[in-house]
């Protein structure tokens, strides 16, 4: 019989007869939030020898069918510590009812011509940005959720894809589909923006355009200055990229097909256009997220056409109609990570890096000899008759490698190796079962980034307790905002936030800082 008091028997029994302790004065002299101290319990420490080795992702979860995103990366970011990354994204296409080239009400006689000339089509992606000042020459900003080097540009070049982007699993239409940041979409035809090439630096001053009208002779109508807002009040435009595409090749695939079958439904616009490709490549330049799901619509990634109707009777104009058609990336979506191939070295440090980098992986409790399914040191463990007070798991970061973009927080889960989770992972029970998981940046006096610290003490009872019997092996990765549990105990690995951090391992050359398991408990005395 395994002799283990779990916290959780102890303190209901506690609660129980708190009130005739307190009275009777006996036995505890002291009760803290974890840590008890009585006449007839001792507390002690314990730290437990782990192993945290580096652990390459081969892919993340990266479309939006079944979780939204809503925050996707475009760019490059090249750093000689961790992997290379070229970011890039697919997207569906949303058209609207009933387009029109020439509306119904602007029908005009046999004798009546209306020539189309589209003005400026372009792929528009707003930045996130913080509003710093707003002088009388203009908004002062700083753009956000970027890292890398914004002095230099990327190659960027917008694709046709061939792939249809279905939202139901093709092998099983009675399930969901599925994308991962390694998928593949074929590619349908050229470059679709113009120039090609086009080299992609952000700029926070970007926050209008001018787009000059013009008629079918190619004489210059009038202009119109374009911006986009977070409200009417506010006034204040926001900055954001503008990618020219190829007015022709547009008009071909879009403008003469308004009125036909094409366009007829958003089903039958997605078999026919089946999506868009932003492609990033390149060796240095910039990584940015920008936001697909906003809640002004005006700020959502699209594409913007703008063109101008001349209507001409025996050659005279009679009439100009100046039209704007916006096209968002909605549907269904996904992200692609092409990440550089990196072999990390083994010694006493560790690399975690976001999107389909690197991750970390922990074995807690180390060989079983006896090969009897349970772990040497649990055994051990198990035989102590051990109240767990807490336990807790520190990384230290190596502060000689650059922690310019290091994340703010790190996240813990488990692999799972029996049929209870569907994708083979699952949440630690302190991620749900207490308010101080933890897993934040904490600097020290200086303010250096330190350090992370994760406290597991419900999951580690519940091993040493044998309520939990799932081989302990945790991983550690840059936290994502999908990461934290909703309402089931599955894990999903998702990753769409880039930054990277190097930390210490397990190795004794690291000192006080090595990577330990700390155990407080206590223990009747004899």
């Amino acid at each position: 019989m395994i002799k283990i008091i779990k916290k959780s028997v102890y303190i209901g029994v506690l609660l129980s007869f708190f009130s005739a302790i307190i009275s009777c004065e006996e036995d505890f002299t002291d009760i803290g939030s974890n840590v008890i101290s009585n006449t007839k319990f001792n507390t002690s420490a314990y730290s437990v020898e782990i192993k945290a080795e580096n652990s390459l992702v081969e892919y993340v979860l990266s479309d939006n069918i079944t979780r939204e995103p809503s925050e996707y990366l475009l760019g490059v970011h090249a750093s000689s510590e961790y992997e290379k990354i070229e970011a890039s994204v697919v997207s569906q296409i949303a058209i609207r009812n009933g387009l029109q080239v020439v509306d119904d009400e602007n029908i005009y006689g046999l004798d009546t011509v209306v020539f189309t000339t589209i003005d400026t089509v372009f792929i528009k992606l707003p930045y996130t940005a913080t509003l710093d000042e707003n002088t009388s020459s203009g908004p002062d900003y700083t753009l956000n959720s970027i890292i890398g080097d914004q002095s230099k540009a990327f190659t960027f070049n917008a694709y046709e894809t061939s792939t249809y982007l279905s939202r139901l699993n093709p092998a099983d239409p009675s399930k969901l589909n599925s994308y991962s940041s390694n998928d593949v979409f074929d590619k349908k035809g050229t470059e679709l923006n113009d120039p090609i090439n086009y080299q992609f630096k952000p700029n926070k001053n970007d926050t209008v355009i001018v787009v000059k009208r013009r008629l079918s002779s190619n004489v210059l109508y009038s202009k119109d200055t374009i911006k986009y807002v977070t409200s009417t009040a506010s006034g204040v435009p926001l900055p954001f990229a503008v990618i020219p595409l190829n007015e022709d090749k547009f008009k071909e695939i879009f403008l003469d097909k308004y009125e036909l079958s094409e366009f007829e439904s958003q089903d039958a616009f997605n078999d026919y256009f089946r999506g868009v490709i932003l492609e990033a490549k390149g060796d240095e330049g910039s990584l940015i997220s920008f936001n697909f799901s906003n809640t002004v619509p005006a700020l959502n990634p699209s594409i913007e056409v703008y063109y101008t109707n001349t209507v001409l009777t025996k050659g005279q104009v009679i009439d100009t109609i100046q039209k704007n058609d916006s096209f968002l990336f909605s549907g269904v979506r996904s992200a692609i990570y092409k990440m550089e191939e990196k072999v990390y070295p083994v010694n006493n440090q560790i690399k975690l890096q976001g999107a389909a980098g690197s991750e970390v992986s922990i074995d807690l409790f180390g060989e079983d000899a006896d090969s009897n399914g349970i772990a040497d040191k649990i055994e051990e463990l198990r035989n102590n008759n051990w109240l767990i007070n807490d336990a807790s798991l520190t990384f230290y970061i190596n502060q000689s490698v650059d922690t310019t973009a290091i994340p703010s927080r790190l996240y813990m889960y488990r692999i799972v190796t029996d049929s209870s989770s569907p994708t083979g992972f699952s949440q630690i029970k302190d991620t749900y079962s207490e308010t101080t998981f933890g897993g934040n940046l904490e600097r020290d006096d200086n303010g250096r980034a330190e350090k992370y610290t994760f406290r597991i003490t419900d999951y580690i009872s519940d091993v040493i307790s044998g309520e939990d019997d799932i081989l302990p092996i945790l991983k550690l990765k840059v936290h994502n905002s999908s990461d934290d549990p909703l309402s089931s105990t599955v894990f999903e690995n998702y990753n769409w936030n880039p930054k990277a951090v190097t930390l210490l391992n397990h190795e004794v050359i690291n000192g006080d800082k090595r990577a330990v398991l700390k155990i407080s408990y206590s223990e009747k005395k004899n």
